[in-house]
């Protein structure tokens, strides 16, 4: 799949699990199979201690289980702790292991084909959503694209030089200026200097509806 496409990054975020929403559509978790990724980046808020870490393992079992390529900032609502959420009783031995809360870092940068990739929870961004604030967050950190959580329309804007990629919630956790989102995610095929986007969104009635945007490398991006 990979070489037809290019490198095939997932990007998710708002999970919600379980504060808001009880699981992912099943839907989505028939298309999103262990092992067919290269990367999954992800805006935060997974879900909180135990359901944190668990939705984290699913993660990275989507690129096969390592956590190189997992791609994770904090949300607003993300416990940023080292400390253990959880304890397993190992039978055998009579020891007990801890569950550790995975921790992440406000923002990320990596890189992707010819393209420097920036990472928000968005919450850190006032006015939230707002393109112009954004614009100034890309500039600081220097990238092309700006991947960005918190804001419930999906989709990819490009605006002043550059482009900005929401995810939505894949859960369609309700939010205070979205109470009514659908669940979506995008997945990105990166090819070198191009990149198509696919957005994925729940309808009403249940189908999966697909959007597709195509955009390639400005140079003059972030300088």
């Amino acid at each position: 799949m990979a070489s037809n496409f290019g490198e095939l990054v997932l990007v998710v975020g708002d999970h919600f699990i379980p504060t808001r929403s009880h699981s992912i559509p099943p839907q989505f978790t028939r298309m999103l199979l262990p092992g067919k990724m290269q990367h999954v980046i992800c805006t935060g808020n997974l879900g909180g201690y135990y359901y944190e870490s668990e939705e984290y393992q699913r993660l990275k079992e989507l690129v096969g289980g390592g956590s190189a390529n997992v791609h994770c900032v904090a949300g607003e609502y993300d416990f940023l702790s080292s400390f253990p959420v959880a304890s397993v009783a190992n039978a055998s031995s009579g020891t007990t292991a801890a569950i550790m809360s995975p921790s992440f870092p406000e923002t990320k940068v990596i890189q992707l084909g010819q393209f420097r990739v920036g990472i928000i929870g968005g919450h850190q961004v006032v006015p939230h959503g707002e393109l112009h604030a954004l614009s100034m967050t890309r500039r600081k950190l220097n990238v092309d694209i700006l991947v960005c959580g918190w804001k419930r329309q999906e989709g990819v804007v490009e605006f002043d030089g550059g482009y900005y990629i929401f995810p939505g919630s894949i859960t369609g956790a309700y939010s205070a200026s979205e109470p009514n989102s659908r669940p979506s995610f995008i997945l990105l095929a990166v090819q070198n200097d191009k990149i198509v986007c696919y957005v994925y969104k729940l309808k009403e009635n249940a189908e999966v509806d697909v959007s597709k945007t195509e955009f390639s490398k400005k140079h003059y991006i972030g300088i």
